[in-house]
């Protein structure tokens, strides 16, 4: 998990932050956007509904990301790990025109250098049989991986209130599975997520530690406390609220092909470092579910991505065997191996595995949408 959480949905460019702030300057067919250590600038604060792409630039001296909110925080969409001197493309359907919030986070933390930005009008996104298709088939993933979440979790809970800590440790990592596989669209709920899915050390002042993470403290380092039974009912309440949230979720291709992306950053910003599961060390299931998702929108796409950019799809089933070879390494049974028994080169090799699939699969959005 991130900061904060995540859905593929409509997204919209990043507003002035400050007074004062001049614009940049559009690249051909793009609304620009340049983020600083301090400050957002974007060429253009509104946009008519439909297809619109950012193109946004770290200028500063820290990673950065941009995100759009809709109403109560919300997070639409997000594009994270932009590395200092980089460009990161995104492409955004957005078929409804109202208000949205926009932030850059130099350092990838807290609220964020925030402004408004409108979109006009609606628009009646384009589409093809096959594009209907696929969103279609991966809104039943969707659905059918939040099914097996609420089960995998209320196993782990009741494990956990039970006090059978060995069970509850086998059950946790597969209760987060079906999780990470999905999370652009679990994590576009911004006022569950922290709750589910919030590390200890992204905790705000005051802000309690609950869910997952906090259950993975008290297995592997505390020893269950007073409050650990009423932690793990408060989890399955949220997970229930998530999977109802999520069945109303509409998704365009864009917003799909975008969370492949998304899904990719996860493993490049908290995976493949090793600070995702502090305590348990079991980084790898979540690793492997994030890739599991990211291959899943390309597999809805791949008619699509055949006929538009074969060379493409070429290129990503190649990647994705290399990551997948290289995971497969690291399996003990049916799980893994604790990430602190990896040695460092072969930390780095998954490192590179990662971002040469993240570079191609960053450019799926703008050929579906296309």
């Amino acid at each position: 998990m991130r900061t904060s959480l995540r859905i593929v949905l409509p997204i919209t460019a990043l507003a002035l932050a400050a007074c004062g702030q001049q614009p940049v300057k559009d690249a051909p067919g793009t609304i620009s956007v340049e983020a600083s250590d301090n400050a957002c600038k974007v060429s253009r604060t509104s946009a008519p509904a439909g297809t619109i792409t950012f193109d946004v630039r770290n200028t500063g001296s820290q990673v950065t990301e941009f995100y759009l909110y809709g109403q109560g925080d919300k997070i639409i969409s997000e594009v994270e790990n932009i590395g200092p001197g980089t460009n990161r493309q995104l492409v955004a359907q957005v078929p409804q025109g109202g208000e949205y919030t926009t932030a850059c986070k130099p350092g990838m933390q807290g609220n964020g250098i925030r402004g408004e930005f409108t979109v006009t009008g609606s628009a009646q996104a384009a589409s093809s049989p096959e594009i209907a298709r696929a969103v279609a088939a991966y809104k039943t993933y969707v659905d059918q991986q939040a099914d097996q979440l609420r089960a995998d979790t209320g196993r782990f809970a009741q494990a956990v209130k039970t006090g059978d800590v060995a069970g509850a440790k086998a059950l946790y990592p597969r209760a987060r599975t079906a999780w990470e596989r999905i999370e652009p669209v679990a994590e576009s709920f911004g006022d569950l997520d922290p709750k589910i899915d919030g590390r200890e050390a992204d905790l705000d002042p005051g802000q309690p530690f609950t869910g997952y993470h906090r259950l993975e403290k008290d297995l592997w380092a505390t020893g269950p406390r007073p409050d650990t039974p009423a932690v793990a009912d408060q989890l399955v309440a949220d997970v229930d609220q998530i999977v109802a949230r999520s069945r109303n979720v509409e998704l365009t291709p864009a917003d799909i092909a975008n969370g492949a992306k998304e899904l990719l950053d996860e493993v490049a910003t908290s995976k493949v470092t090793g600070e995702e599961e502090t305590f348990s060390h079991t980084d790898l299931w979540d690793f492997q579910a994030n890739v599991e998702g990211a291959e899943q929108v390309v597999d809805v796409l791949r008619p699509v991505l055949a006929a538009k950019d074969p060379k493409l799809l070429g290129t990503l089933d190649q990647n994705f065997g290399t990551v997948n070879g290289l995971l497969a390494r690291y399996r003990v049974g049916d799980g893994f191996r604790t990430y602190p028994e990896l040695r460092p080169e072969q930390v780095k090799e998954l490192s590179a595995a990662v971002d040469a699939l993240a570079e191609p699969l960053s450019r799926t959005a703008a050929v579906v949408t296309a």
